[in-house]
């Protein structure tokens, strides 16, 4: 099969810029797989994890959500930041029990480069209710959780 140099060259055709119309369906679909993967790191980082563990060992949160506290939808949206590297710690998201449902709210800040994370909110808002802080006096802070291979020991002088 053998082709002639002095052919016609085909004709410049709207056919070919058929790719500009697909264009923004592409950066819509790549625009959503980005926000989803960012919300599944959120999701997935030790900072949800221990938050959703505290509350579900918080008695406020149990009497206000019931028992099997967990996320309230199958996929989850972490809205806020989670930047641990500068120091911000800033999130809600929904969650449910047995009884109801609530949007649970965390803050948390390392006021100085070396320094510790300092819990400024931990709130539960439950559907059609008040928002509640359990960040009081007889709560324990999410972040200070004691495990089992720490030991407080005191000493009398």
């Amino acid at each position: 099969m053998e082709r002639r140099a002095d052919r016609a060259l085909p004709s410049i055709s709207t056919t070919s810029f058929r790719w500009l119309r697909s264009l923004p369906i592409f950066a819509l679909i790549m625009a959503g797989c980005t926000f989803a993967i960012f919300n599944y790191q959120k999701q997935s980082s030790s900072v949800v994890e221990s938050t959703l563990y505290a509350l579900r060992t918080s008695p406020e949160a149990r009497q206000i959500l019931g028992d099997e506290i967990y996320f309230a939808s199958q996929i989850p949206w972490i809205r806020g930041e989670i930047n641990q590297l500068h120091g911000i710690i800033d999130m809600a998201f929904w969650v449910k029990g047995t009884r109801n449902q609530g949007l649970m709210r965390f803050k948390s800040e390392r006021k100085t480069r070396m320094g510790f994370f300092e819990t400024v909110e931990w709130s539960l808002e439950p559907k059609g209710g008040e928002k509640i802080s359990l960040l009081q006096p007889e709560s324990r802070d999410p972040s200070q959780l004691e495990t089992a291979d720490k030991t407080a020991v005191v000493t009398e002088h």
